[in-house]
């Protein structure tokens, strides 16, 4: 018991007992501002998640609705150029048939200028035939 420490004394003993209290006493005061300190930082963690998670719903939201807007913009003008397309194809049929009738009409007036050519060769060759035969 060389190395052993002697008994402090009795006015030690209370005061050793005050210094252990407010030891103890401190240690609980910091565990309860650490545990608040925690506290705060988790909420102001969850406002801030709550916060991002907002922004990111908007900004997504944002971008499928201009995508939507955009559908719907892009679904009436191919609509109408549906539309126009059938217009013009019927307006080409129409000239289609128009440039056919023309042709067939040109065609027959260029037979009826054909006819008229051979009917004037014909009675010509008829009227020399008839000259001939009153001069003979």
């Amino acid at each position: 018991m060389d190395g052993a420490k002697p008994p402090p004394p009795a006015g030690g003993k209370q005061e050793l007992e005050e210094a252990l209290l407010h030891i103890v006493q401190h240690h609980h005061h910091q565990s309860f501002r650490q545990r608040q300190q925690t506290e705060r930082a988790k909420k102001d963690a969850l406002r801030s998640a709550v916060r991002v998670s907002d922004l990111l719903v908007d900004t997504v939201d944002g971008g499928v609705q201009e995508l939507f807007v955009n559908e719907k913009r892009i679904e009436h003008e191919a609509r109408a150029l549906l539309t126009t397309i059938a217009r013009y194809r019927k307006q080409t049929d129409q000239w289609l048939a128009a440039t056919n009738e023309i042709n067939s009409v040109l065609k027959e007036i260029g037979d009826f200028e054909n006819w008229m050519k051979i009917m004037d060769f014909d009675c010509k060759s008829i009227n020399a035939a008839i000259r001939n035969i009153h001069q003979s």
